[in-house]
């Protein structure tokens, strides 16, 4: 006689957790086009509508991983910085943070700059969040400069990180301390020329 184990309850927030890891999966691997609820929902063990339940739409499950991926961006650059000792070491620590955590996070920023027709606003959305957190990691470097030049000075910074971070999804010999090493070459060397 066969026994079937028991199915464990698993938590609201537990279970968006693992649809949103199986929807950056199943968007990296097929695009947003080509990728169906039905697919999500079977790599997490579940029913579709239970994925409609948590998120309503296709649209809503991608804007919902892109906001995760907002919120832990600002999480581990927000540290990096708070751990560092200093302005220029604020700046370098969470730039290189940034750099590293697309490496963890691969699907998911790739699935972001594919899919920007769908995501436009949501990556705005990310630009921001970080133009206004250099932003304020510059001000304690040049508290006396004009916000607008800061929020100049954090727009070119975010900027350069965005194209850097393309330049080595192409060509992975460029590691994030390279690519750290790099905007700190121009950005801190006009910075520091102000002080």
């Amino acid at each position: 006689m066969e026994t079937s184990t028991p199915r464990r309850r698993v938590g609201r927030a537990e279970r968006e957790r693992q649809i949103l890891d199986a929807a950056v999966a199943v968007f990296s691997e097929r695009g947003y086009q080509n990728a169906s609820m039905d697919a999500v929902a079977e790599r997490v063990g579940i029913t579709k509508p239970v994925v409609y339940t948590h998120f309503g739409s296709k649209e809503g499950l991608l804007l919902a991983c892109i906001a995760r991926a907002r919120t832990e961006l600002l999480e581990v650059t927000s540290a990096a910085a708070a751990a560092a000792e200093g302005p220029e070491e604020m700046l370098r620590q969470g730039t290189r943070a940034f750099f590293d955590y697309l490496d963890t996070q691969r699907p998911a920023w790739t699935l972001l700059y594919s899919e920007a027709s769908v995501a436009g606003d949501a990556l705005e959305e990310i630009r921001a969040q970080q133009t206004d957190f250099i932003a304020a990691l510059l001000a304690t470097q040049a508290p006396d400069a004009d916000p607008q030049r800061l929020a100049g000075w954090a727009q070119v910074i975010v900027g350069a990180c965005e194209r850097l971070a393309l330049w080595r999804g192409h060509d992975p010999r460029i590691s994030s301390e390279q690519a750290t090493e790099y905007l700190m070459d121009l950005a801190w060397t006009g910075l520091a020329h102000r002080r």
